[in-house]
């Protein structure tokens, strides 16, 4: 790393010591910049400063259970930059919440939002509340208390959450229904709707489809296509449910996907069929992915906790991780490589090590970061943003043909800012430098 930038990374530690997650956004990002420092000095001196969230909003968050014992909750919400637009980012409800994930997100939005095109901001938000095991009634005084403080810091002009795990459609619409009461008045400040009350057509499956409208201009780039390929999908929810399904229609064969107790492996293929039938479980019945294996012969579940027999080791030519952030470490690489992988494409936010990163780039794999490839989901978002303000709905086709070209356009920034720097096909190169020099940019030019 350059001398300037060490300086600057060395700084940041020195102010967050202990946040993990964010330190290594941060150097990840960073240890791209060294060509930026001699092409681009004058905005070198924005990183510091990108690194700082403009805004750090934590609550109380006090709820109350079916058996009317009241439980105490921290909320979060991480207002990171405003350069190029209104904060835009999701919401997480998952024990595992705290500050040091949560800058990490919305460090990653930073960039991810700046490659949509969109004039989008970056935030991220949430709670230490975990949804599992809990019932309907409880989940929705939980999202009214947590909205209770939250709608003192939002707006559609200021701040515009979304989902995240453990926030879907069902809460979105919880909070939804408690800021319009509370502010009274009817603004597209939350996206992720549903249909009936201002959401968008596609938003749903956006995040999974474009991801796979990434690989598929990803696997165009080396004369390749997702027909043919055998993909190993890590997840169940939302972003692997839809990847999984774009990849059907596009003539891939999905072999593979996850949750937390574990992974089921299906060499015959899960087709739109079975994939009907994990959405049904996991969305309806909030089932285990295990319950996939009873049902279907000749599929394996594997649970949870055995290093040597992980989702990755399953032979396969694209890799999808989907669920959380460092799922595949190096080991994991190493054994993806070993059995033909061509190309990795990230659906979660910084799912793969640092390690297993430098090992797909010595072996010459195309691997995609989820700051470029799994921006579909904030960049329908933006489009849902869209038809709110002009109070005008899109057909699922027009939503759907624009996030095509959304993804088309984020692919080629990332390759056309590599070329540019002597980095042919270097995705993570291309993504961080073309998102900072745009955010970086406008920053300067407000005099930041």
């Amino acid at each position: 790393m350059h001398p300037q930038l060490q300086a600057t990374y060395d700084r940041i530690v020195a102010r967050d010591p202990g946040e993990k997650e964010f330190l290594q956004a941060v150097h990840e990002v960073l240890s791209s910049l060294d060509a930026v420092v001699d092409t681009h000095p004058d905005l070198i001196s924005q990183l510091e400063s990108l690194a700082e969230p403009e805004r750090i909003v934590q609550f109380k968050v006090r709820w109350e259970d079916d058996n009317h014992v009241f439980h105490t909750n921290r909320g979060y919400r991480v207002q990171m930059n405003s350069a190029i637009g209104p904060y835009k980012g999701g919401l997480r409800f998952h024990p595992s919440v705290n500050l040091s994930i949560l800058k990490f997100l919305a460090f990653e939005q930073i960039l991810k939002n700046s490659l949509t095109t969109l004039p989008l901001g970056a935030g991220k938000g949430g709670a230490d509340f975990d949804p599992k095991g809990k019932s309907d009634a409880e989940i929705r005084r939980f999202c009214q208390a947590f909205m209770l403080e939250l709608q003192r810091h939002i707006g559609s002009e200021t701040d515009i959450p979304a989902g995240d795990i453990g926030v879907g459609g069902r809460e979105i619409g919880y909070m939804f229904g408690m800021y319009k009461k509370i502010r009274n008045e009817f603004v597209g400040t939350l996206t992720g709707k549903g249909i009936q009350y201002g959401g968008s057509l596609m938003r749903t499956e956006a995040t999974g489809y474009g991801l796979v409208y990434f690989l598929k201009y990803m696997l165009a780039e080396a004369g390749d296509k997702v027909e043919g390929q055998t993909v190993v999908i890590s997840g169940s929810g939302n972003v692997a449910q839809h990847a999984a399904e774009k990849v059907i229609q596009l003539g891939g064969k999905v072999v593979a996907l996850s949750d937390s107790s574990g992974y089921i492996y299906d060499p015959n293929g899960i087709g739109q069929e079975k994939l009907d039938y994990v959405k049904r479980l996991k969305n309806v019945e909030r089932g285990r992915i295990s319950q996939y294996a009873q049902k279907y012969t000749g599929a394996e579940f594997v649970a949870a906790g055995d290093s040597a027999r992980s989702i990755w080791t399953i032979p396969c030519t694209i890799a999808l991780p989907c669920a959380t952030q460092n799922e595949l470490v190096e080991a994991d690489a190493e054994a993806l490589i070993r059995n033909g992988v061509i190309a990795v494409a990230e659906g979660a936010n910084m799912p793969t090590t640092p390690s297993a990163m430098k090992r797909f780039a010595q072996a010459g794999i195309a691997f995609a970061p989820g700051k470029a490839s799994n921006g579909g989901g904030v960049a329908t978002s933006g489009l849902e943003m869209a038809q709110n303000a002009s109070r005008l709905p899109w057909t699922a086709d027009q939503v759907d043909r624009k996030l095509d070209e959304i993804m088309r356009s984020i692919h080629d920034a990332c390759l056309r800012t590599a070329k540019e720097y002597n980095r042919p096909r270097d995705y993570v190169f291309g993504a961080n430098v073309a998102g900072f020099l745009k955010v970086a940019g406008a920053m300067k030019a407000q005099g930041s």
